[in-house]
């Protein structure tokens, strides 16, 4: 597995992340570590979690894993901001709640220091120095070493590396965002933002809840009994009324062709679609079995040729939003 820098710091982790939302829900904790051990046999070192998972099982579950196992050999991740408690001050990024967090969090775990440290969502109702200062001097005392946000507006991220540099805090070096071959949204504002200023993208959701896994195909007037999309079970994604269109048939359609002519599976072309766009570092790859965890391991050490990769965007282009388009459309003024 090849080993990409995070934005523009220092760290290096394996081209995939294993996201852990799955342990101690959908994967008990046997399950899990047997996960762990495979990710890391490949050549994995970067595991991501939240404090939220589960309840904080999650980090439990990787805490137990972890000891006895060389520390230094992997990059943690996980993140704080969602409601941990039903206190007024157990939700958000505010100075209280964050260091509540990075504490039981760092129990959990079983470390002294996490390695990746993410907000999971803007707080509009905490001054952004509050939540600066507070990260900055995580970081100044050894208990975290990187800093990461996820689910940020173009505007709320720039705004906060803006802010760090103007106070000389340790900036953002991660954005993880909802990104893949269906949801494209961030390729507006947040990819160019990310770019510009040296931030690594680490998409959550690369194959959009199981749809790019070439589970779902056009033709089907529902999804399949017992598959993911059966029912209400995508909250964050949507449902299948709301997200079967000519576009998602186009989009799968095409992952189809290109898995047939690559030798390759659906889940690990829309993988691999992923890790040759600019900035992106390490799609999230969560899995349930260790056989769903080795197809997605398959994304890596091999390349879409142009013509593939053109195709897959293509499928999926849409028009883009204003003032893109209309930019885009412009002739140059002199």
């Amino acid at each position: 597995m090849e080993y990409r820098y995070v934005g523009g710091s220092g760290l290096r982790v394996s081209e995939l992340c294993l996201g852990t939302m799955t342990f101690g829900n959908d994967a008990d904790e046997p399950a899990s570590h047997r996960l762990l051990d495979r990710f890391v046999e490949a050549g994995g070192n970067f595991i991501d979690t939240a404090d939220v998972y589960v309840g904080g099982a999650s980090e439990e579950i990787i805490g137990r894993w972890l000891a006895g196992r060389s520390r230094d050999d992997l990059v943690l991740a996980t993140k704080v901001f969602w409601a941990t408690g039903d206190g007024p001050n157990d939700h958000g990024a505010g100075r209280k709640h964050i260091l509540a967090s990075v504490r039981a969090s760092l129990r959990r775990l079983g470390t002294d220091s996490i390695d990746l440290y993410q907000i999971h969502a803007f707080d509009e109702a905490t001054p952004i120095e509050e939540t600066l200062s507070t990260l900055d001097g995580l970081v100044r005392s050894g208990a975290v070493r990187h800093l990461g946000v996820s689910n940020y507006a173009a505007w709320q991220l720039q705004k906060s590396l803006d802010v760090a540099r103007h106070r000389g805090w340790e900036p953002f070096v991660a954005l993880q965002p909802l990104y893949n071959l269906l949801d494209r949204d961030v390729e507006h504002e947040l990819l160019p933002v990310c770019r510009n200023e040296g931030v690594g993208v680490i998409p959550w959701a690369p194959l959009r809840g199981g749809w790019l896994t070439g589970k779902y195909r056009r033709g089907m007037a529902s999804a399949p009994q017992g598959t993911r999309w059966d029912g209400d079970k995508q909250p964050w994604l949507g449902d299948w009324e709301r997200s079967v269109d000519e576009r998602t048939w186009s989009v799968t359609d095409e992952v189809l062709a290109v898995a047939e002519e690559a030798g390759r599976t659906p889940s690990q072309v829309a993988l691999r679609w992923l890790l040759q766009q600019p900035g992106v570092v390490a799609p999230i790859v969560g899995a349930r079995t260790t056989a769903q965890l080795e197809e997605n391991l398959g994304a890596s050490g091999w390349l879409l040729d142009d013509k593939q990769l053109a195709r897959l965007t293509a499928a999926g282009d849409q028009p883009a939003p204003y003032p893109h388009g209309y930019l885009a459309g412009s002739p140059r003024r002199r």
